[in-house]
């Protein structure tokens, strides 16, 4: 067996020549060429199951002392598409990948592709061996996700910047696409984060989803929006903001 099959295998406690091994590494694209192969969508669900509860299980045991928000905050850290593709790519997952003929190249490249895949081994070391070996497993990714965040538990960029634009009487942050460019396997997006008529900030990313993330985080960086503090407010802007105010303060209580 190649040594990198046998690496990968060990790695996820699964038997090299096992059905369920194949079965986890096949892209759809590879089982639409040859009709009697498996694909591991079946697997990336039950997957995505397995690892939200072992990595809620772990935060839950190790962090006694942080709230509900915070352990959630975090989990979605660590089990975010961005997060398994980066795992798999420290462990060069990609390579024992079954795809279609030319697609490997664009396909390698793609983190929903690689997350899809750490999501499908986990699954399949649960239904090969038990819970307690995809609990060793998802330990493996919890811990590596850990090192590479820089805040466990900190808000989204999205989520932080429209807590600072609300903070400052302003309408919640619009995502505009300014740009899609690239072929449908590699598309590219360009995107503006506006608070009302401003552009605060630009990001890009092979996603609609990481483009806006990386606007967002611009304008966190940058920040742009303090500006926007002593800009005269629009109409839309005050009747947001009543608006968000009587919603927080609940309704009035007439005597």
């Amino acid at each position: 067996m190649d040594l990198n099959f046998d690496r990968i295998a060990k790695l996820f406690r699964l038997k090299g020549d096992g059905v369920l091994f194949t079965e986890a590494r096949t892209h759809p694209s590879y089982a639409h060429e040859h009709r009697t192969a498996v694909d591991n969508q079946r697997l990336e669900f039950l997957g995505d199951a397995i690892l939200d509860f072992c990595v809620s299980e772990v935060l839950f045991g190790r962090e006694p002392e942080n709230d509900e928000g915070w352990l959630t905050r975090t989990r979605a850290q660590l089990v975010s598409t961005d997060a398994l593709a980066a795992f798999a790519r420290e462990h060069r997952l990609g390579e024992v990948l079954r795809v279609g003929k030319g697609a490997r190249e664009h396909l390698l490249h793609s983190d929903n592709v690689l997350a899809d895949l750490v999501e499908a081994l986990l699954a399949a070391t649960y239904c090969e061996g038990s819970l307690d070996d995809a609990r060793q497993v998802a330990r493996l990714i919890l811990d590596f996700g850990l090192a590479q965040i820089e805040e466990a538990g900190a808000l989204d960029p999205k989520s932080a910047l429209q807590e600072v634009v609300q903070a400052i009487g302003r309408q919640a942050p619009r995502y505009v696409v300014l740009e899609q460019s690239g072929p449908a396997h590699a598309t590219q997006f360009r995107v503006e984060v506006q608070i009302e008529t401003h552009g605060v900030g630009v990001g890009e990313g092979r996603s609609k989803r990481l483009a806006e993330r990386a606007a967002a985080s611009r304008a966190l960086a940058s920040k742009a929006y303090e500006a926007l503090s002593t800009v005269e407010l629009s109409p839309e802007s005050i009747e947001s903001a009543t608006t968000a105010a009587i919603n927080i303060s609940g309704p009035e209580v007439k005597e």
